[in-house]
């Protein structure tokens, strides 16, 4: 079968002939309907070298936001559904932790032993024409469009779980939250927002189809410049936001999310940044009781909610399709920053 592959640090992948893989016990073969080319992908082919991540060292199948019908199921998996489709959940944990038993993969406290961080991610993923996950982190899809539904996998559930956390500083009369960063996370979270909170939605990116995309789901957009954070304030009474979500984490990006939040706000850093994106965080400078904290990814759990928020008709993701062959030309266009919304390698039609 076709699969994209991650081979060498700081070395493009190559699109390769590799064998099908075989279900295991507690494993189910999925027929990849679709896997999201995302900027993690980029992180972990272009910047790594020997040292950075040792759970994300080559060689391996990137794809780590995947959909597809099950293909061949596992001795000893139950519920699972051959030619039904499902979503996966990317992070892989031990299982037995006290974060893995809630379903938080991501933060699983033996993730050494387990030698990988997920699916994609230091285990074979999903671009490719067929891959092998745990029957656990399947979840179904009824008639939701795999599609749409594999860009739940990071690009929703990723601010999907940063914006649960905040919703304490959301959930109440007059509330404003903030987007930075209108790709397909800072949209789909725009839209999350919207279905969840009652909040005023402000997003600012330095793209205007970003902006005018973000208008579409009811936020008032801000372009992105030194002057935004003051813009900002002023549309909130020179109060300032409740909750703001910085989907870039680059220097400029906090300073303005810390330049637009209240008196007891929030600003989560969902973006991974780039090495040396500092802030020169001051006691005298920031608001009174406000947080700052950083996310990474989401739980189980929250992808089901996902889930049923797409197929409620409240998501609708961004993205461009292209085939496992083309799928080298979308990573070289995400390199360059051609990308809107999210680019998806679709390796198969049907099942």
């Amino acid at each position: 079968m076709k699969a994209i592959r991650y081979t060498d640090y700081q070395t493009f992948p190559e699109l390769v002939e590799v064998d099908k893989p075989t279900a295991g016990p507690g494993e189910v073969v999925l027929k990849v309907a679709a896997s999201g080319a995302c900027h993690s992908d980029v992180a972990v082919f272009n910047d790594f070298v020997e040292g950075t991540n040792p759970l994300c060292a080559p060689q391996f199948t990137l794809g780590h936001e995947v959909a597809g019908w099950a293909d061949e199921i596992g001795e000893g998996v139950e519920g699972i559904e051959r030619g039904a489709a499902y979503v996966v959940y990317g992070p892989v944990g031990c299982g037995h932790c006290r974060f893995c038993l809630v379903g938080q993969d991501t933060y699983c406290e033996n993730v050494l032993e387990v030698g990988y961080l997920g699916i994609g991610l230091g285990r074979d993923g999903g671009m490719a024409e067929y891959v092998v996950v745990p029957a656990r982190n399947l979840v179904p899809l009824g008639d939701a469009d795999p599609v749409k539904a594999s860009a739940l996998a990071d690009a929703g559930l990723t601010p999907y779980h940063a914006i649960k956390l905040s919703l304490p500083k959301l959930n109440k009369a007059g509330s404003t939250a903030l987007v930075i960063g209108l790709g397909g996370l800072g949209l789909l979270a725009v839209q999350i927002l919207e279905a969840m909170t009652s909040a005023t939605i402000i997003a600012t990116d330095t793209k205007e189809e970003a902006l005018r995309e973000a208008e579409k789901y009811g936020a008032i957009t801000v372009p992105s410049g030194e002057d935004a954070a003051a813009k900002i304030r002023e549309l909130t009474g020179g109060r300032g936001v409740d909750a703001a979500f910085d989907m870039v984490g680059i220097a400029p990006t906090m300073q303005t999310a810390m330049g637009s939040v209240g008196t007891n706000g929030r600003v989560t850093i969902v973006g991974l940044g780039t090495a040396g994106s500092d802030y020169n965080w001051q006691w005298y400078k920031e608001p009174y009781e406000a947080e700052l904290v950083k996310t990474y990814w989401g739980t189980l759990p929250e992808l089901h909610e996902l889930v049923a928020l797409l197929q409620q008709g409240h998501l609708e993701p961004q993205y461009t399709t292209y085939s496992i062959d083309e799928g080298l030309d979308a990573y070289k266009k995400l390199l360059d920053g051609q990308v809107s919304g999210r680019a998806i390698i679709v390796p198969n039609e049907s099942f």
